[in-house]
This record gives C-alpha cells, structure tokens and sequence, in this order.
C-alpha cells in the first residue's frame, strides 16, 4: 500500500510502519503522548493506518492485541509526562524556546488544563500537540494522581483503540483502499480543526482587547490624562449640597 507522505518521508505513516514495525508505532504514541520531543510525530493517522494494515494482513498480529499495546503505550506515555511536569514544575514556563520547544504550546496546554479539568487528559488526546503537554501540565498543576490514572487510562483507551479500530473497519472497504491518500489527508485536517479553532479565538480575543485598551487611551487623551476629566461634572456634597 502507497501512502501520501503528509511532509518528510520519516514522518509518513506506511513508512514509519514498513520501517519499524508495531514496535515503533508503539515508541511513536509512547513519545507522542508525554515527551516534549513527541508533539510532532504523527498520531491519528498513523493509528488509522495501523488498524488498516492489520485489517489487510500487513501487520500479523491480532487487532485485539495490537489495540491492547497502543493503549497500553499511550496510557505510560502519559504516566511519563505527569511524572516529568512533577519534577519539572513551574520551571517549564520559564522554559526559552528553541526548534523543538515553544512556549506557547506549553501555554495553549494550560488553558485547555484549566478549562476542561480533568477531562482535559481524555479530550487533548483527540487534539495534536495539546495531547503531548497535557499531562505534563497536570503535573506541573500536582493533579490528583487517582483522578489522574483513572482520566488517563480511560484517554488512552479510547483514543488508542478507537482510532485504531476505525482504521481497521474502513480498511475493509473498497473505496478507503482506492482512495488512502484522500483518507489520511482528511483524517490530518481533522485533527488540525481544534487547533484552528482555538487560534481564531485567541486572536479575536486580542484583537478585542487591543480595541478596548485603544479605547480606554483615547478616552485618556481626551481628558488630558487627567482621571475623571471626562466625566460630566458632579453636584456637589456636603452642607451646601441640596437636598
């Protein structure tokens, strides 16, 4: 089977599976997981192809026990991240960026931390990039570790095996083998959607805030800096005020 290469070859589902067998797709959703070097291997479509190869034979092994490793390897690989942001702490948003770090991934983990909860460990595995610092930020947060193994094991099951069943039901369909490039593609779009999602908020939300901030200057200006000056004037209090 022929696959699209969705950038360099290395990062090419078929490729990596030819290459490295099931050992390395589990080292792949193990790093992707929790290390920060992880966030930018690919995820879904690789588990998508994965289940296809074992659907088509190319993998040997049984889906049930494919499926049971996956998840097993993502479930540790966030186990290795809560245990790095424990150590790690707040250090890490004081972190420079360099090539394979950026802060502001770090920060868009945080948010989605604070907004979902503990939930967050079961919804970022759906979400590239926020997936693989995630955990890391509940453990910088020092996250309940039973509320923590509990989230995370039932994350890594659904993502690993449903993305990875998914891939095997379609894999017996005539018009997935006729048009993979087209389904790999599809699947990379869609896992990008939340990511887009959250940078047009952001940026509406600055964009909001610099008008609000434009307004408070100019209304500054106006009054010559002055608090209050434009204000209309106020009656005045006291014993001489009326009553």
């Amino acid at each position: 089977m022929t696959t699209l290469a969705l950038g360099p070859q290395w990062l090419d589902p078929d490729y990596l599976i030819e290459t490295f067998g099931l050992l390395g797709v589990l080292t792949i959703v193990f790093a992707e997981s929790g290390l920060l070097i992880g966030f930018f291997l690919p995820g879904d479509s690789l588990l998508f192809t994965t289940g296809l190869l074992v659907t088509t034979d190319v993998i040997k092994q049984d889906l049930w026990l494919v499926c049971t490793a996956i998840a097993l390897a993502a479930i540790l690989g966030d186990q290795a991240g809560y245990l790095f942001g424990r150590k790690v702490g707040p250090a890490l948003f004081r972190r420079p960026d360099s090539k394979l770090f950026k802060q502001e991934n770090v920060e868009k983990a945080h948010e989605f931390f604070e907004k979902y909860g503990p939930k967050s460990l079961v919804l970022a595995r759906f979400v590239p990039i926020v997936r693989t610092f995630t955990p890391i930020i509940a453990g910088v947060s020092r996250m309940n570790y039973r509320s923590f193994i509990i989230f995370n094991i039932i994350g890594g099951v659904l993502w690993g095996t449903g993305v990875t069943v998914l891939g095997a039901a379609l894999g017996k369909v005539e018009f997935v083998h006729a048009h993979i490039e087209l389904i790999l593609v599809g699947i990379v779009l869609l896992s990008v959607i939340p990511i887009a999602i959250e940078f047009l908020r952001a940026r509406s939300k600055a964009k909001k805030a610099a008008a609000a901030g434009g307004a408070e200057r100019g209304a500054s200006d106006a009054s010559g800096g002055r608090p209050g000056a434009g204000a209309p004037p106020q009656a005045p209090r006291g014993r001489h005020a009326k009553r």
